[in-house]
């Protein structure tokens, strides 16, 4: 296991923007993230586990700490004997998730088609419950594989037991940083049909089938990347737009009652989205529009994409502190018109 020190971690995100490490460890194996999370622990040193890097901004500071890639790798599929068509995948935690819904589509597996396009890890997809266009992995999880840093042991967890919410997990709450997921086992169903229950995706299909036969998992999955494309959610080599950390604020989930407050506050009604009972979730792309902020806008080097709202980005040579500045102005201003606070999503480090 090689420890490295000062290794800037910029190029390890999708932002392209942080520090450097004070120690940086990756990790190929269980044993070598034991052995990195007693190395942090006996010289009382912070740990951060690093995925993909997709979900986080890190501090021009950097972290100071021990940093663990995890880079643990493998796949394996068997069926299911006590329930004929279902397979489950336990993935490693290192493995790249839109290449394991690439292979699960390929198998004809339904239950993360619309999760296409999605970078990072497979391990943050439990941390985050990870969800888009009317899926969420919280549906097909069947186990989570951790190592617990606080008792230096391996457990593993079923769905129930992860807590999930709205991008939410015992991994990023109640639990953050005490558990690092090395595996996730999904349950699939083989010869299934895709999900359409999104709208947005629905209408797309009705105009590209406009009355055919039912699409296939492959084409939903297209479908779905050409429309993360359109909005600079898909990750494309030399893209400005996608310099960024994907959705940068969650939608918020407000009563019935103070959603037609907000649409007396715009003089119109927002979109809206079924939630639990008595409440329904708003799009925060359209309160941080309707606040003043719309597609393009650039405050120095940080900016807001200019095909998706909620995408905050490097437009180029930005620092940390100019993102989370732009980003702590969205916020007043959407809660000063709306009374709505707006919730990060990405991770948050060395801050």
């Amino acid at each position: 296991m090689l420890i490295e020190e000062n290794q800037p971690l910029a190029r390890f995100t999708t932002f392209g923007v942080g520090g450097p490490a004070r120690w940086f460890v990756q990790a190929a194996s269980e044993d070598e993230i034991v052995a990195a999370a007693a190395w942090a622990q006996e010289r009382k040193v912070p740990l951060f586990v690093l995925g993909g890097g997709s979900n986080l901004l890190v501090s021009d500071a950097g972290f100071d700490g021990l940093v663990l890639r995890v880079g643990l790798r493998g796949a394996v599929r068997a069926e299911d004997s006590d329930h004929p068509g279902q397979m489950i995948y336990r993935v490693a935690a290192g493995e790249d998730w839109d290449s394991f819904v690439e292979r699960a589509v390929r198998d004809r597996c339904a239950g993360i088609e619309c999760l296409a396009g999605i970078p990072g890890t497979v391990g943050g997809t439990p941390v985050q419950n990870v969800g888009a266009y009317g899926q969420e992995v919280a549906a097909v999880i069947e186990r989570v594989r951790v190592f617990d840093v606080k008792e230096q042991a391996f457990e593993e967890f079923s769905a129930a037991e992860c807590g999930f919410a709205y991008r939410r997990s015992r991994f990023n709450s109640t639990d953050r940083r005490r558990f690092i997921v090395t595996r996730v086992d999904y349950r699939l169903a083989a010869g299934g049909a895709p999900t359409l229950r999104y709208a947005e995706l629905q209408r797309a299909i009705d105009t590209m089938q406009a009355g055919g036969a039912a699409p296939s998992l492959a084409e939903v999955a297209a479908l779905v990347r050409r429309i993360r494309m359109s909005k600079g959610m898909l990750l494309v080599e030399g893209d400005p737009d996608c310099r960024s950390a994907g959705s940068f604020f969650k939608n918020p989930v407000v009563t019935e009652e103070e959603a037609w407050q907000i649409a007396g506050a715009a003089a119109k009604e927002p979109p809206r989205y079924p939630a639990e009972p008595g409440y329904v979730k708003l799009p925060a792309a359209w309160l941080i529009e309707q606040a003043g902020f719309p597609k393009g806008f650039a405050m120095g080097a940080a900016g807001i994409s200019s095909r998706h709202t909620l995408a905050l980005i490097n437009r180029g040579g930005a620092k940390a502190i100019e993102i989370l500045t732009l980003a702590s102005e969205i916020r007043a201003a959407v809660e000063k018109l709306f009374g709505v606070s707006l919730e990060v999503e990405p991770v948050l480090v060395g801050f």
